[in-house]
């Protein structure tokens, strides 16, 4: 097989490169993990022929996340929007409705995030030792702790790319080729001409911060998990967690100690036989997309009943008819719905956190040049959309989040802020609330 052409698609202003081959009748976007460059990747016969293989079940859409390969490099920090953004761009630009999403370990997590949020896009998704937290915590002590994160990459900036660093990482990655000098050869090449050292210690801090565990119980497509029990790179409880987690997940174990499972050929055999049975495997019936990962917007006017009184029935209808009229416009800039207004204040969803909050300070501001005091809550969680309406836990939460700000707030929940990683939204904590009907206690954040 030829190396398959390059092409580029358009997200937002960002180009994101990619490349189509297979023939299979099932269409499969194919993001990898870290580092990748899309040209040099068909240079080792190992990774040639995995992909050769999988081109037989599926139609391949292999792409290079921003910042890294042959996509766009001066694109900051990216988010899981973006991500999510760029892989419906790359869909789009390869004509591909419908599709199985391919995350492994920190690219899983967005592939997570995209099947809840668009399921009406998502055939399935296979995963490779998913990461959905990046650093330790008492409740999840599988991922390594911000110490030996930051130690890593300072290890990385002083020898990225250099046979120390390629004999380091290849230790973990693929031991079973450590004594393969032109494997190492090929690795160290992909390595300098995916990313700069900077780049690639920016990425690897973002990821740190990366926390969907809330979002897992919102993935409704059929889900592969593949995990090596031997990597030391990745915990295994890592993928045991998220198999447990997201409803009806498939766990499979792939024999070896290599984290690439295509580097070796028994592992390599083993991952490729179980991706093909799943994706020969999926249903022909179309999963229920009513049930959606949405952030939701709650707002209303503080001090109503005052204003209506000082200006009468006649003109507080006009102020208010403006005020939804421009909250509509903002919201469908933002790539976001209105769905309902309710008394003075109104309910709005979203397809990601961040574009959520901006739209809530966007329309706080506009409503404060008209004299307006707004206050407003967000959260992000899992909705059940029907007859042009949302219900759900997540909007009760959202208006409650909103009964506890006061004037001119934008106050979120944890979830909010954990999914906004990587932006330029900043965080303060509120502590922790319990709401009205709804249980638990609830950590919520004011948005600066």
């Amino acid at each position: 097989m030829e190396v398959p052409e390059v092409h580029y698609a358009r997200s937002s202003d960002t180009r994101i490169a990619y490349e189509v081959f297979g023939s299979g009748p099932v269409d499969l976007v194919y993001g990898r993990t870290a580092i990748s460059h899309l040209e040099l990747v068909w240079e080792e016969p190992a990774v040639a022929g995995y992909f050769r293989d999988l081109g037989t079940v599926a139609r391949v859409i292999l792409w290079d996340k921003r910042g890294v390969g042959l996509s766009d490099r001066a694109v900051g920090t990216p988010t899981l929007e973006d991500r999510m953004d760029d892989v419906r761009a790359v869909m789009d630009a390869a004509k591909s409705r419908r599709a199985v999403i391919f995350g492994a370990t920190d690219t899983a997590a967005m592939a997570l995030l995209f099947a809840a949020t668009y399921p009406e896009r998502t055939l399935g998704l296979m995963l490779i030792e998913p990461t959905v937290k990046g650093s330790w915590a008492p409740d999840f002590p599988f991922a390594p702790t911000r110490e030996e994160v930051e130690e890593s990459i300072r290890l990385s900036e002083e020898d990225w790319g250099t046979r120390a660093y390629i004999d380091r990482t290849l230790a973990t990655l693929a031991p079973s080729r450590i004594d393969d000098p032109e494997f190492k050869h090929w690795y160290g090449r992909v390595i300098r001409f995916g990313s700069s050292p900077s780049a690639a210690a920016a990425l690897a801090r973002m990821n740190l911060e990366i926390d969907i565990r809330a979002t897992l119980p919102a993935v409704h497509v059929p889900t592969l998990i593949m995990k090596a029990p031997g990597d030391r790179t990745v915990r295994e409880e890592n993928s045991d967690y998220v198999a447990e987690h997201v409803p009806g997940a498939q766990l499979v174990a792939i024999p070896g100690r290599d984290h690439f499972f295509w580097a070796n050929p028994e592992a390599r055999a083993a991952s490729l036989r179980a991706q093909k049975s799943f994706v020969t495997g999926l249903p022909s019936s179309v999963p229920d997309e009513d049930r959606v990962l949405k952030s939701v917007v709650f707002a209303d006017i503080v001090g109503s009943t005052r204003l209506a009184s000082q200006l009468g029935d006649h003109g507080w209808k006009e102020l208010l008819d403006s005020f939804f009229a421009a909250s509509r416009s903002e919201a469908k800039r933002s790539r976001g719905e209105v769905v309902k207004t309710v008394g003075d204040g109104f309910l709005a969803t979203f397809d990601g956190p961040t574009r959520a909050v901006r739209f809530a300070e966007s329309v706080r501001d506009q409503a404060r040049k008209q004299g307006l005091v707004l206050r407003a809550g967000v959260h992000t969680g899992e909705c059940l959309v029907s007859d042009n309406d949302v219900v759900g836990i997540a909007i009760h939460l959202a208006s409650r989040i909103c009964d506890s700000a006061g004037g001119g707030e934008v106050v979120t929940s944890r979830t909010v802020r954990d999914l906004s990683v990587g932006s330029e939204v900043r965080f303060e904590e509120r502590g922790a609330q319990q709401f009205k009907g709804v249980e638990g206690t609830w950590e919520t954040f004011l948005a600066v």
